[in-house]
């Protein structure tokens, strides 16, 4: 069986996806530069923040904590040309830009968001994990034991 045959049967059988459907594993599918730019670290951040309200840019630059200006420019850029985010820009003295979440950047938004509350939740477990996996390391036995 192959990955993408396996994909199917996860997906609801092996009719879920048609040939010349979208399918992620394939290295030339386009869904693999949407899975790209909404799970980079950035992105992951900035939709997550997108998520509990519009933000100017300087307010998310501050709510997104280390991102360089350059960078949450360009990946808010990204996002918008993918349609995830809106950006408006307002007509008032002095002029702002606002972003939001489009409808499908609000989907997004939600699956990243509950991604980062898991890995969150997962910190202490992975510290002890590479903690053994360091120790093992150190003693001189390979890390699965053999």
């Amino acid at each position: 069986m192959t990955v993408s045959a396996e994909m199917a049967e996860l997906l609801g059988g092996s009719g879920a996806i048609a040939q010349g459907s979208p399918d992620v594993n394939r290295a030339m599918c386009p869904s693999r530069g949407i899975l790209e730019h909404v799970t980079s670290r950035w992105a992951v951040l900035v939709l997550a923040a997108l998520l509990a309200r519009t933000y100017r840019f300087s307010e998310l630059r501050r709510t997104v904590g280390g991102v360089s200006e350059k960078m949450l420019a360009q990946t808010l850029q990204t996002l918008e040309r993918d349609g995830f985010v809106l950006r408006e820009a307002k007509a008032v003295v002095p002029p702002h830009v606002e972003y939001s979440l489009t409808a499908s950047g609000r989907e997004a938004a939600q699956q990243v968001f509950d991604l980062a509350r898991w890995s969150e939740r997962q910190v202490s477990g992975v510290e002890d994990a590479r903690a053994a996996y360091d120790e093992r390391r150190r003693d001189g036995k390979s890390p699965s034991g053999v």
